[in-house]
């Protein structure tokens, strides 16, 4: 099975996370959508589409690509993820129903929240407040999770 990795992030909490699942997939592509050189989409199998998530919305390359492919998409095997702060499935499938096609997310063998990571020294000083507000730390904190990465990728490529 040939996959497409496609994925929009920030300061490259979900570009490492996209790398681990392609570690996990053999035959994996992956693709960063703000460089925008994304491959022809028929030519594979199975497509992940990844984002980070700031104030309950996706990266807006993300949203695009989803709403520009939506019936290609729904004629795939499709995974999406999240990078974000909040791992809660009840939260975490409020980001999904806003910000991504309702077609897509009912086809989507996998959906999940992936971790991410809080780099202070990446972030701009209303980030930084807004960081410090919410998670009540100002410290570069990874909840990149190996573990739910592994099952997602067992669980896109069918084992």
């Amino acid at each position: 099975m040939k996959t497409l990795i496609v994925y929009a992030t920030k300061h490259g909490a979900t570009a490492k996370i996209a790398q681990h699942i392609s570690e996990n997939i053999q035959n994996s592509t992956l693709c960063d959508l703000k460089e925008g050189k994304v491959p022809n989409i028929q030519e594979f199998d199975c497509i992940i589409i990844g984002s980070s998530i700031y104030a309950g919305s996706a990266r807006k390359e993300a949203k695009k690509f989803v709403a520009e492919n939506a019936n290609t998409l729904c004629q795939k095997r499709v995974g999406l993820f999240l990078s974000a702060m909040s791992a809660k499935e009840e939260e975490c499938n409020t980001y999904f129903e806003k910000n991504f096609d309702a077609k897509v997310l009912q086809i989507a063998k996998a959906k999940a929240a992936l971790g991410a990571i809080t780099d202070p020294q990446k972030m701009n000083a209303l980030e930084r407040f807004i960081i410090k507000a919410v998670t009540k730390s100002k410290d570069y904190k990874n909840t990149i999770d190996a573990e739910k990465i592994k099952q997602f990728a067992k669980d896109m490529i069918g084992e």
